[in-house]
This record gives structure tokens, sequence and C-alpha cells, in this order.
């Protein structure tokens, strides 16, 4: 496998030149203190240590995975001593509260952080990722005092987080969990049930493991409106913080996986364990949203990471190995053969890998500029716009860049050729470790059921109307030498809101329509989010080319999205046309 080399030119350019973040750090008075110069050398130091400590031990990691043993799990080797070199570096509190120790950073900085360190190891990351969302979980919800004893510990990176939500019959519907809370005289509550599939649930990096974990009260009302959330330490800290006796949890056993062999999946078993209420009664899912909302996006990152370091691979192997010849414009005569490189289809192969992965770093900087203007904001009708944005964007960035994501991982395996399918280049690791990202935080087909039924239908297009607007504002400003691209992106969304429309007509005639054309609807609108942003980056770079001649390639590569990728619209568009018409032809006994 290559090494990883952090893209800090392009990160910079998107910081600073595309989405001109600093403008909107200083009007935020809980951000005048950054500026460029921090976000530059909080992404230096965060290259340095993820391509140095976190990636070069990724393949070993993932061949060792993690060991189980009378309910302890041991992580790989190196794992505890980088993730404490991690911690003490601040790197778990990146965007934290200060308050309580972190570094307070806006999430389009760390968006480009958590890039790094899905790249480097996503089994690693999973760790300080579930953590930091753990973190804002708690300081959105909890208890004065739950944060002042908690917080310090867990931003600092000396104890972790988890969420603890799906149970063996309830995964999507969590409205039937049974994991039950019986209020106890000293305030907390006796938890008890078991849950499944929880990341990090038990490891050996920290000497506590904070729980969030999803329950009923006895007065429950039926269903999802039930649900209360929980704080269920490992071991019960005393009012100081330090860690006391151990509480009534276990893990039973861990998952072996396809990929991210590294990251222990675990079933938690709670029998009466102590945990005490964060938030109000009943209201767990929401306060478990406000964790899950920054996660999704975390995941999309995850598949972004993975579809980072899959180019970087191919493209080092494709400028290497010596296949085949090329065509006389490119062959090297005093050569047996030419490198991939020259080759059409590799080109192909490896532009559209480019594009998914800047496009996909374009999107999760756009999200993560939209979720620090909801957070810091002081004008209502912006921060309602951000919100907005947010509601509607982040479903579709989990789902449509862990989806590209994988793509991307399987045409760099491909470009790898036989050498692909083999582990020691490391490049069908990436393949399996990417795969998991469009299972877990909600399928990307119930991504796709959120973002079509409950954002789209349900506000009957309105949440739609300020990324149109987005849109609409780059296509007013026409630049002379992107005019055909120019062209095909208001085709592509003149597409879109005709099939919204016919959508949106058909919701009240036919109630399977909805679950009929979600996906292919998301993917239609990802595919228009990346042209818009394709568009938006190339404008930006077109002035800046003579004293940064490297952004010619940004040029290039929109030009190619929009001529070999973007046209996906119309197929997609099609099968959105068709409702669910064909997938209603057969007879359950035709299966």
């Amino acid at each position: 496998m290559a090494d990883y080399r952090v893209p800090r030119d392009d990160m910079q350019f998107l910081l600073q030149d595309v989405f001109q973040v600093e403008q909107d750090w200083a009007r935020f008075p809980a951000l005048e203190d950054v500026d460029m110069d921090m976000a530059t050398a909080i992404i230096d130091e965060a290259a340095k240590f993820t391509e140095t400590v976190i990636a070069p031990h990724a393949r070993a990691a993932d061949e060792e995975g993690v060991r189980f043993d009378n309910g302890s799990v041991t992580t790989p080797e190196k794992y505890k001593e980088n993730f404490q070199q991690l911690a003490a570096g601040g790197w778990v509190g990146v965007t934290a509260n200060p308050e309580f120790g972190g570094m307070g950073l806006p999430k389009v900085v760390s968006a480009q952080y958590e890039e790094m360190l899905c790249a480097a190891d996503i089994s690693f990351s999973l760790y300080p990722g579930l953590t930091a969302g753990a973190i804002i979980a708690i300081d959105a919800h909890g208890s004065d005092e739950l944060k002042s004893l908690y917080l310090p510990r867990m931003t600092a990176g000396e104890w972790t987080g988890t969420m603890c939500l799906t149970e063996p019959h309830a995964g999507t519907d969590l409205g039937i969990i049974r994991s039950k809370a019986e209020p106890q005289e000293d305030g907390s509550c006796a938890i008890t049930g078991t849950k499944i599939f929880i990341t990090g649930g038990e490891h050996d990096l920290t000497e506590n493991i904070v729980h969030l974990v999803l329950a009923k009260l006895p007065d429950a009302p039926a269903g999802s409106k039930g649900i209360s959330l929980f704080l269920v330490p490992k071991f019960l800290p005393d009012a100081q913080g330090n860690v006391g006796e151990r509480n009534s949890l276990e893990c039973g056993s861990i998952e072996h996986k396809m990929g991210i062999h590294a990251s222990a999946t675990c079933v938690m078993n709670f029998d009466g364990a102590k945990g005490w209420l964060v938030g109000e009664p009943h209201q767990g899912l929401p306060a478990m949203f406000t964790m899950m909302n920054y996660e999704r996006l975390g995941v999309g990152i995850q598949g972004l990471g993975a579809a980072a370091r899959s180019y970087q691979n191919a493209l080092e192997y494709a400028q290497d190995r010596l296949q085949g010849r090329g065509e006389k414009a490119t062959r090297e005569m005093d050569k047996e053969a030419d490198p991939l490189i020259v080759h059409g289809d590799i080109r192909r192969m490896l532009l559209t890998m480019k594009a998914f992965v800047e496009g996909g770093r374009a999107f999760s900087s756009y999200v993560g500029q939209q979720l620090d203007i909801a957070k810091y904001s002081d004008d209502a009708n912006e921060k309602k716009r951000a919100d907005a944005l947010v509601a509607l964007l982040t479903p579709i960035a989990k789902a449509f860049i862990t989806d590209t994501g994988y793509e991307t991982t399987v045409i760099g395996q491909q470009v790898f050729g036989g050498h692909g399918y083999v582990r020691e280049w490391g490049q069908e690791q990436l393949v399996r470790d990417c795969r998991i990202a469009q299972i877990y935080e909600g399928t990307n087909g119930i991504q796709a059921l959120d973002l079509l039924g409950r954002k789209v239908a349900g506000s009957r297009g309105e949440l739609l109307k300020p990324l149109l607007a987005d849109i609409q504002a780059l296509l007013a400003e026409p630049v002379p030498e992107l005019a055909t691209e120019y062209a095909q992106l208001e085709q592509a969304v003149a597409r879109v809101s005709e099939v919204t429309e016919q959508v949106l007509g058909q919701v009240m005639q036919d109630e399977n329509v909805i679950n009929s054309v979600a996906v292919e609807y998301l993917h239609l609108l990802g595919y228009v989010i990346y042209g818009y942003l394709w568009l938006r980056m190339a404008k930006t770079a077109q002035p800046l080319l003579a004293e940064r001649p490297y952004l010619s390639s940004k040029v290039k590569t929109a030009k190619f999205f929009m001529a070999r990728l973007l046209p996906r619209v119309e197929s997609l568009a099609a099968a959105v046309e068709d409702g669910s018409q064909s997938l209603y032809l057969h007879e359950l006994s035709e299966f």
C-alpha cells in the first residue's frame, strides 16, 4: 500500500477560497479566535500525526484484529500507544466545548482531520469518533452534574464513549426496543437489556467507557415516543471523577466481520447497571439524534477517507506498473511497455475516483460549514436556513459519499488487477472496511427514505429551496470558460425540479412510491450537488491558475465530472419517474 499523503493543498483551497470560511468565523463571537492560520496549523499537525503515527500500522492492525477473552477485548499492537498520543494531542476534543477542555474548532475544520484519520485507518478512527459524538450529546442534553463529571475526562481522551441503540430484534425499528430503565431512590436508573453491534463497547485503550443507552422507563408510551437516553459507565466514578467500582454490565462477545477487524464490535449485556437520564424522559431519540447528525456526516467521511486512500494507491500503481503499449502519442519508445496510466480505460477509472474523492471532500466541507452556521450564528434567519440545509443534506452526505466511496475503492481494486485482490497490497482492505459505512448509522436505504419521505415530501419540497437557491446563485454568475459546464448543471437542476414535482404529485395516489424510488432520488440529488460543487470549485480556481498552476487539474476534473458522471442524472431520473410500477408487477410467490 502506498504511503498515505494528506491532500493539504486541496483542503486549504476548499476552506480559504471555495467556502471562504474565515468570513463566517469573523462574524461568530464563539469563533473570534479562529482564523485560517490556526486552521492551517491544525491541518498540518493532524497530517503529520495521521501520516506517520496512524497510517503505517493500519494493515498490521487489520491482520491482527481484536481479541476477545472472558469479557475483555484486546486491541491490536500499537493501538493503545497511538490512542494515548492522539489523546495527548487533544485530538479527541477537536470540536468539544472549551469549557470542558476541548479545542472548540468549527466542524468544517474537523471534517478535514476526520478524513485524514479515516484514510489512515478507519478501524482506529472509530474509537475517538464515537467518543466525540457522545461528547456532543452529553454536552447538549446532559445535566450540569453529568457534564462536569464526565466531559473533561472524555474530552481529554481518558475515557471513551459509545452509542447503544440496536438490539437483537430491533435495528431500524427502535420503537420496539426492550431495554428497561427502573428508577432508583438515589436518582439513578437500573438499566437492563442487550445491545448489539456496539462499536468500541469494550477495549483496552482507556480505563473507562461511557455508554449512551436507549431504554424505556416504566411509564413509557408505546413506540419511539417512549424511548429515553441514559449515561451508563463501565466503572462508576466518584465525585472527583476517579474510577470506582465496576458497573453491572459486560461484553458478551464480539462480532467477526468482513472488515474493520481492528474495531471491537460488541454485544453488550446490561444487568441492572446504574445509569443516569440524559435529557428529558421519553425524549431519547431527539437527544441521540443530536449525536447522530454529526455521526452520519462522520460515516460519510469514512467512505471519503477510504476512497481517498484508494485513489492515492491506484494512482501510484498506475504510474509505476508497466503493462501494454500506449498509443503513439503516449508511447515510451525506450521501454518494452508503458505505464498503465497512459491507457484510456485506466484514465477513466482514475478520473472517476478523483472526481468522487474531491467532490466528496467539498461536500463534507459544505455540510460542515452549514453545521457551523447553525451552531454559532446569532442571526435567526441564517441559523434557520442552515438548519434546513443540514436536515436535507445529512442523509445525502451519509449515503451518497459512502456509496461513491465504496465504488471508488472497488475501482481502485480494478486498477490493480490481480494485485488488488490479494492482501499484501492493502487495496482489498479498503473495499472491506468501506463496505460497512453503507450499512451502519442507518442503512443507505433508510437515509434515502428519510430524504425523500420525511424531508422532501414531508415538507412539500420546502426543504429543497435553500439548496436550489445556492445552486441558482452560482448559475446566475456564468464564467465564459465554463459555459458548457454551466449549461450541463442547469439542465440537471431542471431535471431534479421536474422529477421532484412528479413524485410529490404521486404521493397521494401511490403509497408505495416513496419506498420504491427513494434511493434513485437520493443519488439524483447527490450527483447534482457534486455538479454544483465541482462547478463552484472550477469557477473559484479559474482566476487563480496563474499563481497556482496545480489548480488547472481542478478545472479539468470538473469538466470530466460534468461530461462523464453528471449524465447519470438522466438514468436516475427515468428510474424515479417509473414510480412503483415495475416493482409491484410480481406477486410475492413469483420472487
